[in-house]
């Protein structure tokens, strides 16, 4: 299985805080709290030498799970959404099914 990575825009508010997201010419709206976490990358494997202060998206990578809305669409998408810095890209890597499908698979049909 192949890496699925694909550009999106992300706004914000005046404030900071992450209100939008445009993928494929859609506008979705973030849910609020949105989940952050860093993932550690290979950076020894492309890097010998990571010079001092400049190790901002060398090391990690900002990860965020997005909860998105549009209106006239009543069940919210998910997904999974890498913050490239400090260039500030924002590639979608993963798209998560809908719960109510899991859900659906795990009761047997119901």
């Amino acid at each position: 299985m192949g890496i699925f990575s694909e550009a999106v825009e992300v706004e914000r508010s005046p404030s900071g805080e992450l209100v939008r997201l445009i993928w494929r010419g859609v506008s979705y709206s973030i849910a609020p709290h949105p989940l952050c976490w860093y993932e550690r990358r290979r950076w020894w494997e492309l890097e010998t030498r990571v010079p001092p202060g400049e190790g901002v998206g060398v090391v990690d990578t900002q990860m965020w799970r997005f909860q998105l809305h549009r209106e006239g669409i009543p069940d919210g998408l998910t997904l999974d959404v890498a913050r490239y810095r400090p260039a500030d890209r924002w590639r979608v890597i993963k798209i998560h099914e809908a719960v109510e499908d899991i859900f659906k698979e795990v009761l047997g049909g119901a």
